[in-house]
């Protein structure tokens, strides 16, 4: 039985450490939610993906191809009765906009609509931020904003609860910080949910003007008056009494935020925190106003849309200023609005390297991007109109120039060359495979119908790769493992588009098959370029065994071939590889192929990995725990790490809160913050854990008892060494990751890191020279090895080790990963105690 299931049948109340996606999910499966549909896009994406995904026997679920069609199919779910959740990130509220707003206004008896819309006012993968809350008041639809993770898992049963007793559809809007970190959750009972029995004709449900008209009416003159009778006597909304002479007004996670505030730093304000934001419990905020002698503030995320509401209502409120560009609260941020003293930090006497995400080593959409820079530097191509996903990140290669939304690339091109006839043969349109299907065709179809030449660039990596690798129509098998029957190809073809169809891992083709379109583009041509190649995430594990390897007696140094993250030059020119190269996965190396004199090749195929060239330990298979009520532990811990993604970051957070789990603190509380989005390509990655008297994922200045910097130069990123308490304990690894492009010369120098680290205790630990010892020659067990080397800080040191192998075990189980764990876990506590003796 996988985790998810098990999650799904445990029994009501046991405590478990969840991701809120993965609260969220489980908790529709054992509220008896009947279906869920959405379409992938971060913070949300993990509810499917990474849980219902698992228990497709147990719920209906998968992927549509838009938002708008999951929308339509949700709204179809519940008139045959069936209560369906809708997920999607707040763009796609966007895209599905026109179902959403037509289904909320429908009156009758049917199954819950429920929507799921993950924010990210941050915002970390997401092209605007535009707050959707005045969108969905337009609509009437309740919205609920869960403020921690259990109500997260609850929510579902809740949103679906409202939905059916008040007949309307129902949005439960969550943070991406709540989505993304991990708390503690005990598990909900496990309920069925009969379906309803629908008693009109569907004929009602129609959106006719005639109907339309009624349908508006009935909402406002009936439906809103009993929500509003709801939402006033809801015990969702919480009134925390303290000295009457500061009121704090808030909601979702921002709640969390000012818990964390008020724990840390004992102060006692008094706390109105609502469970629906709309509509607004307004007789209940105006007592609470009253109450206060003093200012009354509101603390949000988004714009300003509570507060707006408030002002308009005629309440003196405090929060953000008119044009405040601040979308997320922060304990800090919150303790200096509220007046109270927080240091400011001093700016690190060295800066942190710039780390703009990237496409992954050896992806197939490089060549590419490598021969569309050249052609801008050589003027044969002035603009590329992008698109949303992996080819996004083309842009910092310089083969991306703009972009709008989700499948707007081609229809901008259209349109900037309908004004610019000259300009035909000089500009390309470019959009993944997965976007294409999603709304891209919508332009084919216009560029087709209207006979606008040009050149239109399809990626198609059969995956929808920059959220993980969901399946799309263009994957080999569906949500269910079915095989795909739609053809991307075909139905170009049938559209009546002219398609050329090249290898990515090819740049000779590449390039002739760009230049000879873009010459039939002036001659009134309209060509589909189609460049291919699997997503190198869904690739096998026998594809990576290509090592390359570089004659220096060739090797001119000229540096052409610096065109990935997996190959570095070091201060003489001469290129060498690091653990990041995949080798192209077996299809044809980059960089060899834009190296002028043939001086890298590929070396002699690895037929093993490489955790097989060395003796490991055995590690031990029945651990004894020791009893959590014996243990001293501190009443609160906190940790942040800091990294660059790809070096396990969040693994590290995953075992952290199975180890604090394991000492007892599930009896207060366990909180993990993580990045994600596109920091997993390469750029700066932090994680925050917290447990014991904790209450946010982001943590107060000050309070952190110890910090993790997985890369030399990342413990400068801002905002990183001030969360550290006075004299605390940095845990700096000598691992250098250099971003595309960027050479040692660059990197800050190893004297002015420490200069920035003086007046902290710092243990440097060459964690990857030790992971690479142990025969693992991708490194990645270097996160582990700087957990052996962190559970013999004076911060864990009291956690038994047999508490750090059960958590390691129970979050990768498999015996070969777990004797690499253990060799890797024991390889950094050995070499900790060599660091403290000779720091001593």
């Amino acid at each position: 039985m996988n985790q998810i299931k098990q999650l799904c049948t445990r029994g009501e109340g046991e405590a478990t450490v969840l991701q809120g996606n993965i609260a969220f999910a489980v908790g529709c499966v054992r509220s008896g939610i009947h279906a869920v549909d959405g379409y992938p896009g971060t913070p949300s994406t993990e509810v499917i993906d990474k849980g219902l995904n698992h228990v497709q026997d147990m719920i209906t679920v998968g992927w549509s191809v838009n938002e708008a069609a999951a929308v339509a199919m949700g709204h179809g779910h519940s008139l045959a009765g069936n209560d369906c959740v809708v997920t999607m990130k707040i763009p796609g509220l966007f895209q599905g906009g026109d179902p959403f707003a037509s289904s909320a206004f429908f009156n009758e008896k049917r199954g819950a609509l429920v929507y799921y819309l993950a924010s990210d006012f941050t915002p970390s993968s997401t092209q605007h931020l535009v707050d959707p809350r005045p969108f969905i008041k337009s609509c009437f639809v309740p919205v609920y904003e869960p403020r921690n993770h259990q109500e997260l898992h609850g929510a579902a049963e809740l949103a679906a609860d409202v939905g059916r007793a008040f007949h309307t559809p129902v949005v439960i809007m969550t943070s991406g910080t709540l989505c993304h970190s991990e708390g503690l959750v005990r598990l909900s009972e496990l309920k069925k949910r009969d379906r309803v029995e629908i008693e009109v004709p569907l004929k009602t449900f129609n959106t006719l003007p005639v109907t339309a008209r009624k349908d508006y009416d009935k909402v406002l003159g009936e439906r809103m008056p009993a929500l509003v009778e709801m939402v006033e006597n809801s015990p969702l909304n919480t009134w925390d009494k303290g000295n009457g002479k500061i009121g704090i007004i808030t909601y979702g996670v921002s709640d969390m935020m000012v818990r964390e505030v008020q724990n840390s730093l004992g102060e006692q304000f008094d706390i109105l925190s609502l469970g629906f934001t709309f509509p607004l419990p307004m007789k209940l905020i105006n007592e609470f106003c009253q109450s206060i002698d003093g200012p009354v503030y509101v603390i949000e995320d988004g714009y300003r849309y509570l507060q707006d509401e408030l002002e308009r209502k005629g309440l003196e409120v405090t929060g953000k200023a008119e044009y405040d560009t601040l979308t997320e609260w922060n304990p800090e941020m919150i303790a200096r609005k509220l007046g109270f003293g927080i240091a400011t930090a001093t700016p690190p006497a060295a800066q942190p390297l710039m780390r703009p995400p990237m496409i992954c080593g050896g992806c197939p959409y490089r060549l590419f991007g490598e021969e569309v820079r050249l052609m801008k530097k050589r003027k044969k191509l002035e603009t590329v109109f992008g698109d949303i996903g992996c080819n996004t990140l083309l842009y910092f290669m310089d083969a991306v120039d703009t972009n709008l939304c989700m499948g707007a690339s081609e229809a901008n091109r259209a349109g900037y060359v309908l004004s610019n006839p000259e300009k035909v043969g000089k500009c390309i349109s470019l959009l993944g495979d997965g976007t294409e299907t999603h709304s891209g065709m919508d332009a084919t179809r216009n560029t087709l119908f209207r006979k606008i030449p040009g050149v239109k660039v399809i990626l198609d990596n059969n995956w929808t790769a920059m959220t993980g690798g969901q399946p799309g129509p263009t994957s080999p098998t569906n949500f269910a493992g079915e095989e795909n029957i739609f053809n991307l190809q075909s139905s170009l073809a049938a559209h009546g588009a002219e398609i050329v169809v090249v290898n990515g891992y090819d740049r000779k083709a590449i390039k002739k098959a760009l230049t000879e379109v873009l010459q039939q583009a002036e001659k009134g041509s309209f060509t589909t370029l189609v460049v291919t190649g699997t997503c190198i995430r869904r690739m096998p594990k026998a594809s990576f065994n290509t090592k390359m390897m570089v004659d220096e007696e060739k090797c001119k140094r000229c540096g052409l071939c610096q065109v990935c993250p997996g190959i570095q030059a070091d201060e003489d020119g001469l290129p060498s590889y690091n653990n990041i190269c995949s080798g192209c996965v077996s299809q044809g190396s980059a960089c060899a192929q834009m190296c002028p004199v043939g001086a890298l090749a590929p070396a002699e195929a690895v037929q093993s990995a490489g955790q097989g060239k060395v003796d490991l330990a055995e590690p031990p298979q029945n651990i004894v725990l020791p009893n959590a009520k014996d243990l001293t532990l501190p009443e609160k811990l906190a940790v942040a790490i800091r990294g660059v993604g790809g070096q396990g970051n969040l693994f590290f957070g995953r075992v952290l809160t199975q180890l604090a789990f394991l000492a007892g603190y599930g009896d207060t509380n366990i909180v993990k913050g993580e990045t994600h989005g596109m920091a997993q390509m390469g750029g700066p990655v932090i994680s925050t854990f917290s447990c014991g008297k904790a209450c946010s994922p982001n943590l107060l200045p000050g309070t952190a008892d110890c910090l993790v910097s997985m890369e030399m130069s990342e413990v400068l990123r801002p905002g990183f060494l001030s969360m550290l308490e006075p004299g605390g304990t940095v845990l700096l690894a000598g691992t250098r990751v250099f971003p595309y492009g960027v050479d040692e010369s660059s990197y800050p120098a190893y004297e002015s890191i420490l200069e920035s680290l003086s007046g902290y205790t710092v243990l440097e630990v060459d964690v990857l020279g030790e992971a690479l010892a142990l025969g693992d020659e991708s490194g990645r067990s270097a996160n582990v090895v700087m957990m052996g080397a962190l559970s013999a800080t004076s911060a864990f040191a009291d956690f038994p080790a047999e508490l750090w192998y059960q958590a390691l075990q129970n979050v990768s189980p498999k015996p070969a990963i777990w004797a690499a764990n253990y060799a890797a876990f024991e390889a950094g506590r050995e070499l900790m105690a060599q660091v403290i003796v000779a720091k001593n």
